[in-house]
């Protein structure tokens, strides 16, 4: 009995867990302490997992909550950079409102400020001028405004702009009305001056068909008196083109003194009154001797001309310059040459006697207390320098300060600038049909050439000054309201309604309209050309713009 227990209790204790009836019956006693041993690993393991579930939850929950702080940290920083943002242009706009609003109320009270200007030019006129001469600002303005809208836009603000600066009543500044460059004080005429031997002229002759008004004139004059020593030929006394704008027929000798020009420049080149009668009849055009704008590039050197010019001369006798205008450089050049350009400007070509006159009393009542003569007066008005001065009777005043105003604004600049003025498309075509006529050279490179835009002709600076600007200008030199001003010139471009920025800001604005009475501008009346007298303004304690 107590030999067979032990068999009976390791059968029972090793049954295999995967067969529940049977038993080994082969089973060995050695086997049962490695069954005991497995069995309790197998619960301490149980036991383990069942104490370790708390635990790993635990941590899982942890890293979870983690996660979430992190997630919730991460959007609330989104969050906030949201409305950090939107604070950002929130603010933003409104200072770009507040800025416009400022823009906006300065706006208004420019218009505001320029209305009550008006109005006050308007009630001085009314103190110093014939109701019957009137003419209100307001409707100048209005008149304005209706013509092909000229005023409108940049010209506008423009306006608003100068009549703002002139409203300030700054005083002028010391140095406005001195010499800029020190050194131009103490330079000393020299054109009148000569070291070399007259010219024989003995290679041809000159002939000169001069356009334009008479400063082109002029220049095409004194052009052609260089290119006569140059060449060693002969020069005719210029005529001028007539012009179906200026539609003046003068003449050389109806504006200049022929005989004082002749001889003047006769220790220079050899001048006549007309061709020899063998010439005379010849058919220039038919045997290549007329040469025009187009075949003269502008401000050609005189190489160009020792190259192109002198062999038709020596081949023809003769040499026909038409239109001839800005047609020799002015650098490089010879000084000698340069001199004798500046000796016929300045000594040879003197004014006919009824406009040094006239110019002469232009001058007198433009000085009005001025006690002595300009220092180009001798040369502009001739004899009739002193007599400024006597009639004065030795009450010797300050001598009034005046600006000789010169636009530079007729037609003929405007077309030949190819900029635009505000007349839209009318205006276009107006100025391409006047190009056609006048400066065919122009009107030719047009059309076959790439030229400059009027917007990129305007960006640089090579527009003639609108009425509009120049009274910017003026207001930014530092020129007041009282200043005096002389326009010289005639024929603006655009008329009065153009004219009216000027004189609306600027009260004390004259022409020689206003200085001359009618019976002293009546030799004139047909003759555009002849009355220019901004010449003998230009150095009249004035500036010349």
């Amino acid at each position: 009995m107590l030999v067979s227990d032990p068999p009976e209790t390791s059968r029972f204790f090793h049954s295999r867990p995967n067969s529940a009836t049977s038993m080994s019956p082969q089973s060995s006693p050695s086997q049962s302490p490695r069954l005991g041993s497995s069995r309790l690993i197998n619960n301490d393991l149980c036991f383990n997992s069942q104490h370790s579930k708390p635990f790993l939850l635990s941590i899982f929950l942890g890293l979870r909550d983690q996660q979430q702080r992190l997630v919730n940290r991460t959007m609330k920083r989104k969050v906030g950079r949201v409305c950090h943002q939107r604070k950002r242009v929130k603010g933003l706009l409104g200072v770009i409102g507040l800025v416009g609003f400022f823009f906006l109320i300065n706006w208004f009270m420019l218009l505001r400020l320029q209305d009550h200007r008006i109005a006050d030019l308007q009630n001085h006129s009314s103190q110093n001028s014939p109701p019957s001469l009137l003419v209100s600002n307001k409707e100048k303005w209005r008149k304005v405004s209706k013509g092909k809208r000229l005023q409108k836009g940049t010209y506008e603000r423009m306006l608003a702009l100068a009549s703002h600066a002139l409203a300030e009543n700054k005083r002028e500044p010391k140095d406005l009305w001195k010499e800029p460059f020190a050194e131009a004080s103490a330079w000393i005429p020299c054109a009148d001056q000569r070291n070399w031997d007259p010219s024989g002229g003995s290679n041809g002759y000159i002939l000169v068909t001069a356009n334009g008004g008479m400063n082109q004139q002029r220049v095409a004059v004194c052009n052609a008196v260089v290119i006569a020593r140059l060449l060693n030929s002969t020069l005719v006394v210029p005529k001028f083109m007539y012009s179906s704008v200026w539609k003046d027929v003068s003449q050389f000798s109806d504006i200049y003194q022929e005989e004082h020009f002749i001889n003047y420049l006769t220790p220079d080149i050899r001048i006549v009154k007309e061709l020899p009668e063998e010439l005379q009849s010849l058919d220039l055009e038919a045997i290549g001797s007329v040469v025009t704008d187009v075949d003269i590039q502008k401000e050609s050197k005189p190489s160009f001309y020792l190259k192109n010019i002198l062999p038709i001369l020596l081949k023809n006798r003769v040499v026909h310059f038409i239109g001839f205008g800005n047609r020799l450089a002015f650098d490089p050049i010879p000084f000698q040459l340069q001199r004798l350009r500046c000796r016929c400007n300045f000594h040879a070509l003197q004014f006919v006697p009824k406009i040094q006159q006239t110019g002469a009393l232009l001058l007198q009542r433009l000085r009005k207390c001025a006690s002595h003569p300009g220092q180009l007066d001798h040369h502009l008005v001739g004899p009739y320098t002193k007599s400024n001065v006597k009639e004065k009777g030795g009450h010797a005043g300050k001598p009034s300060r005046f600006l000789a105003l010169h636009l530079r604004f007729e037609i003929d600049m405007v077309a030949h600038s190819l900029c635009e003025y505000g007349g839209g498309e009318e205006e276009r075509k107006v100025l391409e049909a006047y190009r056609a006529i006048h400066f065919p050279s122009l009107a030719h490179l047009e059309k076959t050439k790439g030229l400059p835009s009027p917007s990129a002709l305007r960006s640089e600076g090579l527009c003639p000054l609108t009425p509009e600007e120049a009274v910017l200008m003026l207001a930014a030199l530092g020129f007041n309201r009282k200043t005096h001003i002389f326009v010289a010139g005639a024929n603006i471009y655009g008329g009065q309604r153009r004219l009216a920025a000027l004189t609306s800001l600027y009260p004390n604005l004259v022409t020689k309209e206003k200085l001359l009475s009618a019976t002293e501008l009546e030799p004139f009346s047909n003759f555009s050309s002849q009355p220019s007298i901004q010449f003998a303004t230009n150095n009249c304690r004035g500036l010349l713009l």
